[in-house]
């Protein structure tokens, strides 16, 4: 274990370096930051953390820089996350509250943590493998066609054409409308497909083919719709950082272009706490030289999916994981109230 002055030490190059772009050497170190003890005690503490492997000596300057290892400890032990200010959180609610649909959360999500973090922003749809059943609208466009319209308690609207075997009335219509809401308004879509399976048979014989129709296309939008879909944005905030990548920024543009690689670094939206993975710990390859920094948001309590930021390794983690946090509880609550 180290201990607590070394521990010090750490977070103080940890802070400078980040906040510095150079190796931090001990001279430095004393004189930025109230210590306590000679250049000599610091350059002692710094050879055991350079021991330990929490700090490396990028070149023969006698500046030291964080490594992985280093980076961890910092988050794990010595970093608060930073709250916004009361401004900030203002422009937050006011610039997530102009939205007009799910789309648009996203997407201004997405724009404002890149404008936030100076990262990159990743942020997954709330997926409906976890979301209920909000309302199941039928409307006629003709007499034997009708849209259906799927909408979900995190505002997702999915809408589909029902081409029926037979003419529809509007009484009968209203009838399966009421019906069918009685038994899914509220539910989660993995237990729609039992609550309706008996329905067609509690209608009139002619007017059976149409209902089973209706409930096939619900069925299958329900299916579809599981398909995880993300947005990403700031990339280009990448190009900022070009010599805290190794050789080339390539191996990270093209991780990102992955959607499979993002979901599975976002992690499982179950995983609601805030998670930081730091370098090495990061599975591919690409993304070696990265740092993520993800959350679950959601309504009720309950996370929907993910949003974060790439970066990095060399990232401001208090401030970058104050900003994810308080834009995850803004999105919950828009999601909430819709």
């Amino acid at each position: 274990m180290l201990s607590e002055r070394r521990l010090e030490v750490l977070r103080a190059i940890v802070q400078d370096y980040v906040g510095t772009e150079e190796p931090v050497g001990s001279k430095a170190l004393t004189e930025r930051h109230a210590l306590g003890v000679s250049p000599a005690t610091v350059r002692n503490d710094m050879a055991v953390l350079e021991e330990e492997g929490f700090i490396a000596q990028p070149h023969t300057s006698a500046g030291r820089i964080p490594t992985d290892k280093g980076y961890r400890l910092f988050v794990d032990r010595l970093a608060g996350v930073k709250p916004m200010t009361a401004p900030e959180r203002r422009a937050i609610q006011n610039f997530l509250d102009s939205a007009v649909d799910l789309d648009d959360v996203v997407a201004r999500t997405v724009r404002l943590l890149a404008q936030l973090t100076r990262q990159v922003a990743v942020v997954q749809y709330p997926s409906l493998t976890r979301s209920t059943v909000r309302h199941v609208e039928l409307l006629s466009l003709a007499p034997a066609r009708l849209m259906l319209v799927l909408i979900t308690d995190t505002g997702r609207v999915e809408q589909r054409l029902v081409d029926c075997p037979a003419p529809f009335g509007e009484t009968s219509l209203a009838d399966l409308r009421a019906r069918l809401n009685s038994r899914v308004v509220g539910r989660r879509f993995a237990d729609v497909p039992q609550l309706v399976q008996d329905l067609p048979e509690s209608f009139e014989p002619e007017d059976r083919g149409t209902v089973s129709t209706v409930l096939s296309t619900l069925l299958e939008t329900l299916v579809e719709e599981t398909e995880e879909r993300l947005m990403i944005g700031g990339t280009a905030n990448l190009t900022r950082f070009g010599h805290d990548f190794p050789l080339t920024i390539r191996p990270v543009l093209e991780a990102l272009e992955e959607q499979v690689v993002l979901l599975k670094l976002l992690g499982e939206a179950k995983e609601s706490g805030m998670t930081v993975r730091i370098g090495h710990e990061n599975a591919h390859e690409g993304l070696n030289s990265t740092s993520v920094v993800s959350v679950g948001y959601g309504s009720g309590g309950e996370a929907v999916a993910k949003l974060g930021v790439v970066g990095p390794t060399r990232m401001d983690y208090p401030g970058t994981m104050g900003a994810v946090r308080a834009v995850a509880r803004y999105v919950g609550q828009i999601l909430a109230e819709s």
